[in-house]
């Protein structure tokens, strides 16, 4: 993976933390700034599974829009995680 691919994921991600937030109203610790990280790291666990462990398209392939919905899918997918995780432990 290239630095230009780093960085369009992240922007992505930013995006999809957003639409994630949205997508899984509710009240969640850390606010903007935990929705960026998330969005962010879902970007890449949504590049891992769909593209790397399924192969079910190049990220080259998908365009923006498919580029956003798989960042998204991966942030709802951390942002179930975070939600157990943190409602176990409080």
């Amino acid at each position: 993976m290239d630095v230009s691919a780093v960085i369009v994921l992240i922007v992505v991600g930013l995006i999809a933390g957003v639409l994630a937030k949205i997508a899984m109203p509710g009240p969640d610790p850390g606010g903007v700034l935990l929705t960026i990280v998330i969005g962010i790291a879902g970007s890449f666990i949504g590049w891992l599974i769909v593209y790397n462990l399924l192969g079910l398209a190049n990220p080259n392939s998908t365009g923006l829009l498919g580029s956003i919905l798989v960042a998204t899918l991966g942030s709802i997918i951390l942002l179930v995680l975070y939600r157990l995780i943190t409602r176990r432990t409080a």
